[in-house]
């Protein structure tokens, strides 16, 4: 039997053709045969080299958390897998179907300071939002790619366990576009670290990325306590009957499997969830039959199962979800970068 990286491995060289696709691309902008929107007014883009989970989420909501109080700041998504087209201001009303689950997370966890705009045109979403918000800054999610537009300050994720040094493109790998793309980063940060890394194997990271150490940080996920629908702390439980519909589950897994019973079920992201979802989700909670046990999910797919279930499902079933945040390495340092970007005349 054919393995996957066995398959994956064969397609290596239409991963060699797309990167030259994209590597073209990327030299049209340069170029300047292919123009690019100069975005105005201060700006930072958050994005990554590869698919799946490098953690742009959080990282967005640290940068929301460390601007809103000081600046009038403004996040800017794509919002995938929303039913709607064009540009949209996410309001009291707005669902996960709407305007994509991360900003309604977003929204949730920052309005009315920080505006949430959705906008698959990047150019489109940032002349509007300039011109009916008039923030002091964007925020850019996922637009590391987005050549169209240029951001002022441009920050680049990689994954800690999938660094983009030891990857291939796609099909055959994660990368979206070469590594040397990385070089329109102004900063590197390596996310999902663990808790203990050592000056010595951080400096061999680094060594690997191309950066200089002083613009590369290191950031890791801090958990939460356990909420239940109502955001109301759940203290007692033994057993978590995970239900994720993100990239990268696994960090999470390993996570709950430190202090509880852990079975997962696991979506692709994104996912939709529908009525028979749910009942599967159900089914399987119930044969673990204790009283100590919870569904847990993620706050991103807490923001799409929210308006899914009924308020008898909420009463029969002990649905929770686990907030997160990140912390970085010379935090301080970090946050007087970015400050100092956007007091810069």
């Amino acid at each position: 039997m054919i393995s996957m990286r066995s398959i994956r491995m064969l397609l290596f060289p239409i991963g060699i053709l797309y990167g030259i696709i994209t590597f073209i691309r990327n030299k049209m902008f340069d170029w300047g045969i292919f123009k690019e929107y100069k975005i105005p007014i201060k700006s930072i883009s958050i994005g990554n080299l590869s698919v799946g989970g490098t953690g742009k989420t959080p990282h967005i909501a640290f940068l929301a958390s460390l601007l809103s109080n000081n600046y009038k700041t403004t996040i800017l998504s794509r919002g995938y897998g929303r039913n709607t087209k064009g540009y949209v201001q996410a309001n009291f009303q707005s669902t996960a179907s709407q305007i994509g689950d991360e900003p309604l997370f977003y929204f949730s966890r920052f309005s009315p300071q920080v505006s949430i705009v959705v906008c698959e045109s990047r150019k489109v979403g940032v002349q509007k939002i300039i011109q009916d918000i008039q923030p002091d800054v964007i925020l850019l999610d996922d637009a590391f790619q987005h050549r169209k537009v240029k951001t002022g300050f441009s920050i680049l994720l990689m994954d800690y366990t999938k660094p983009f040094y030891s990857d291939f493109m796609l099909p055959s790998g994660d990368l979206r576009e070469f590594s040397f793309g990385k070089k329109r980063a102004q900063r590197l940060i390596i996310t999902k670290c663990p808790t203990e890394l050592s000056p010595a194997q951080k400096k061999m990271i680094i060594s690997r990325t191309g950066f200089s150490e002083e613009k590369v940080y290191f950031s890791r996920i801090i958990y939460g306590e356990v909420l239940n629908f109502d955001n109301q702390v759940v203290s007692v439980l033994k057993k978590v009957l995970l239900v994720t519909g993100i990239a990268n589950p696994l960090p999470l897994f390993h996570h709950l499997q430190g202090s509880y019973d852990v079975e997962m079920l696991s979506f692709t992201d994104h996912h939709a969830f529908s009525v028979s979802d749910i009942q599967k989700i159900h089914t399987k909670f119930d044969v673990l039959k204790d009283s100590s046990a919870v569904i847990l999910t993620t706050e991103k797919d807490f923001m799409r199962l929210k308006s899914i279930l009924s308020e008898g499902e909420l009463v029969k079933y002990p649905w929770c979800y686990l907030p997160i945040k990140v912390t970085l390495d010379r935090e301080n340092e970090f946050e007087q970068e970015i400050k100092n970007y956007v007091d810069t005349i």
